[in-house]
């Protein structure tokens, strides 16, 4: 785990969800007022929706609201096997919904919301941004995507012999997906896969890290050359010789500090950019969130 910076503000706080309340973590850097508006980074912890907590990456989140100059609020979202897919997506969506709406109260600047996560996280963030340009969400002004999951279709070589000796292999991915989707259908589902979805044109721009030792290399670098061809304005940051959990890895590489203070710096370049707005329509169908809004 990353050590926790001293920050001006670190508090927990509850929003309404769809199976109860949401707990959320709010972090504002060292030095800032509390009735400073500042930009803010919606983050989702990584785990494989099986593990990891508000803990888990609590000093990860003090260190980039600290370097990145904004307020971060991250989202305790429900953990499978007991919850799975889509109850931890339908957690982030009430939840940024929720701090997008009382942004003036939690002193950030709604124009300036941007959303992010490692793993699991960036399989969320992919998500909302999708959901954001569809119109279900407010369109988050950028997305960070952290050696994301966006394929769990898994139909990529890496999951297979080209992933022996890492620290997370495909068959840990396996396990994982198997958890939080139990039902394959759902793993073609551009809501758990979004990989998958007819049209990733008018999304936020995006900064997607992908690393070389890691089975989530493929569909990572997939997901950006897609981004890239529709039109969106993506930063692919490919770091060959680092493996998967890197961001979070202080302890034992200092490719973890260079890697959190290069998130900072985008996260900083795009607060200072004009408000982010959908160009397009959607072209993805199913584009509502719960089953319920789905007809289903």
């Amino acid at each position: 785990q990353v050590a926790a910076q001293a920050v001006s503000e670190r508090r927990d706080f509850s929003v309404p969800g769809p199976a109860g309340a949401i707990r959320l973590r709010l972090y504002r850097p060292a030095g800032m007022s509390a009735d400073s508006m500042l930009p803010c980074l919606v983050f989702m912890h990584g785990g494989g929706w099986v593990l990891g907590s508000l803990d888990s990456h609590d000093g990860l989140c003090c260190r980039l609201a600290n370097q990145a100059h904004c307020c971060i609020i991250a989202i305790d979202y429900r953990l499978a096997p007991e919850s799975p897919f889509p109850s931890a997506l339908d957690d982030c969506v009430a939840a940024y919904r929720a701090i997008v709406a009382d942004a003036a109260a939690l002193k950030i600047d709604p124009a300036r919301i941007a959303v992010g996560g490692d793993s699991a996280g960036g399989n969320f963030a992919a998500v909302l941004a999708l959901l954001g340009r569809d119109g279900i969400v407010p369109p988050p002004l950028q997305q960070t995507l952290i050696y994301p999951v966006v394929n769990l279709d898994q139909d990529l070589d890496d999951y297979g012999p080209n992933s022996a000796g890492m620290l997370i292999t495909g068959a840990t991915m396996v396990y994982f997906r198997d958890h939080y989707t139990p039902n394959a259908a759902d793993r073609i589902d551009w809501r758990a896969s979004p990989l998958k979805a007819t049209s990733l044109a008018g999304v936020a721009p995006a900064l997607v890290i992908v690393c070389g030792h890691d089975p989530l290399r493929a569909e990572g670098r997939a997901y950006a050359g897609r981004l890239e061809r529709e039109g969106v304005k993506v930063t692919l940051l490919y770091l060959s010789d680092q493996p998967h959990g890197v961001i979070t890895m202080t302890g034992i590489t200092c490719a973890a500090i260079d890697l959190q203070d290069v998130v900072a710096m985008s996260l900083r370049d795009a607060f200072r950019s004009p408000a982010f707005r959908p160009a397009i329509a959607s072209t993805n169908k199913t584009s509502a969130v719960t089953n319920d809004e789905q007809g289903d």
